[in-house]
């Protein structure tokens, strides 16, 4: 068995626009190790979410995949059947979508949208979902009795952990993290990130977190992938990239972090 778990070669995704194909991803290349928090970061627009959408084949037109391949365990998602995609999403690759906390349906009751993805891919019982709410809820630090209440009724902080809550129901192997902590002030930012390390800990799933705060990468991640207008440039560990960092582009970041009176330590997870 390989060590990695997910592995991305020569990546190409385009989108159709009036002048022709705009290519947004360019020969991409990387992997994730099992058990591993990689991170990728690069400025808005960089390609970082395509990729990710890429991953789990929720792209929608106009953006398609021109290129590569894109291997879960050696099997290759991009050529899998959508009948057997859909036993992966959710079940093997869990994903936290960008503005999380807002993408709880209002109009139903958490404990409803939990068995939704419970149901779907172990066509377990109201009872069974609601005990295994209930435990998701205490893992990541939210009463029990609470899965009966509405998405707007908990702060921002709870519904972002609740969707990660989620996104862990089904004990996934890889979970996407999509800017996860945007709008959250970096009190509760930092409790989030926390938590999620526990947990990957506890569980040891791999984690593909993408942002574009090198800062808080750094402090997350083992490794880190920087991206530059649809291109990886530079791919390494964290305390490389972020103190010896080889492309120019990825010092441009780093130097655009304010100074401190004493720099944090890396720690790679929190650590």
């Amino acid at each position: 068995m390989s060590d990695n778990l997910l592995e991305i070669e020569n990546l190409n995704i385009d989108y159709l626009v009036d002048k022709g194909d705009f290519r947004a991803v360019k020969n991409v290349s990387f992997n994730i190790g099992r058990g591993e928090i990689f991170g990728l970061a690069g400025e808005s627009g960089c390609g970082k979410s395509t990729i990710a959408y890429a991953i789990t084949r929720l792209s929608k037109a106009p953006a398609w995949v021109s290129g590569g391949s894109i291997r879960l365990d050696g099997q290759d998602l991009l050529r899998m059947p959508e009948n057997e995609l859909q036993k992966i999403r959710w079940k093997r690759i869990g994903m936290v979508f960008q503005s999380a906390m807002n993408s709880l349906n209002p109009l139903m009751r958490v404990e409803a949208q939990f068995h939704d993805v419970l149901h779907r891919h172990t066509r377990c019982s109201r009872q069974e979902s609601r005990a295994r709410a209930e435990e998701m809820f205490k893992l990541v630090g939210i009463p029990p009795h609470r899965i009966s209440d509405y998405p707007h009724q908990f702060s921002g902080g709870m519904r972002q952990r609740i969707v990660i809550a989620i996104c862990l129901a089904l004990r996934p192997e890889l979970i996407i993290m999509d800017e996860p902590t945007t709008a959250l002030d970096v009190v509760v930012q930092r409790e989030i990130l926390e938590q999620v390390v526990d947990l990957q800990r506890t569980y040891g799933f791999s984690v593909l977190f993408i942002t574009h705060d090198l800062h808080l990468m750094a402090q997350l991640c083992q490794r880190i992938g920087v991206m530059l207008m649809g291109e990886l440039v530079e791919v390494g560990d964290v305390r490389q990239v972020s103190l010896a960092p080889l492309h120019d582009y990825t010092r441009k970041l780093w130097n655009a972090i304010p100074e401190l009176p004493s720099k944090p330590r890396l720690s790679g997870a929190l650590a």
